[in-house]
């Protein structure tokens, strides 16, 4: 079983730092997370602001309904790993580390748009030596996929104090729940409407 990272004083923290050093597989970056209430409605602030703004533009052009059922969508997709993983953390005995761990969870998933443009310039470079488009796109979202996955297991092993084989079953219980969770209504709908639609 892997140690808690012991936590930064308020005054010595630094979330950029914090961001980096996990994302570059450094455990002690975790020390740079708070781990009250604040901290992680502070960090769940700039994931929901993005698509509300997106979502106040498709309604100014007139695109309501479509807007309101993506940005339920996406406040699931959001919101769904935070309380799946608190469950999970709760179960295993670790809940009083979940909120540092979440806090974490969610300041370094500005780290995979960072990647996403690495990948896609060195995408870009690899065309130029003429590899196939399709390559390029499989490279891309495979190096993102995977990447996403190492990063969540990472913070689940260091953040939770978890052994590896634990962290996994949490990676890939709550990521299929969150999928199930955003995609499920939507397919229903989708299959109900296709059976409206052959009646």
């Amino acid at each position: 079983m892997s140690g808690i990272v012991p936590q930064a004083s308020p005054r010595a923290r630094n979330i950029v730092v914090g961001i980096i050093r996990v994302a570059t597989g450094r455990a002690d970056g975790l020390a740079q997370f708070g781990d009250t209430k604040e901290a992680f409605l502070a960090s769940l602030a700039p994931l929901l602001a993005f698509p509300l703004v997106g979502t106040l533009l498709m309604l100014g052009q007139g695109e309501g309904v479509s807007a309101l059922a993506d940005l339920l969508a996406t406040f699931c997709a959001l919101l769904a790993p935070a309380v799946l993983s608190y469950e999970v953390a709760r179960y295993w005995g670790r809940a009083a580390a979940w909120t540092r761990f979440a806090v974490a969870f969610n300041w370094c998933q500005w780290a995979v748009p960072v990647l996403a443009v690495f990948l896609t310039m060195l995408a870009g470079v690899f065309l130029a030596l003429g590899v196939p488009n399709q390559a390029c796109v499989v490279f891309v979202v495979v190096g993102l996929g995977g990447y996403g996955l190492w990063l969540h297991w990472f913070l689940a092993r260091h953040g939770l104090g978890l052994g590896a084989g634990r962290a996994v079953l949490l990676v890939v219980g709550v990521n299929l729940a969150t999928i199930l969770l955003v995609l499920g209504p939507r397919l229903v709908a989708l299959a109900l409407g296709g059976g409206v639609a052959e009646g």
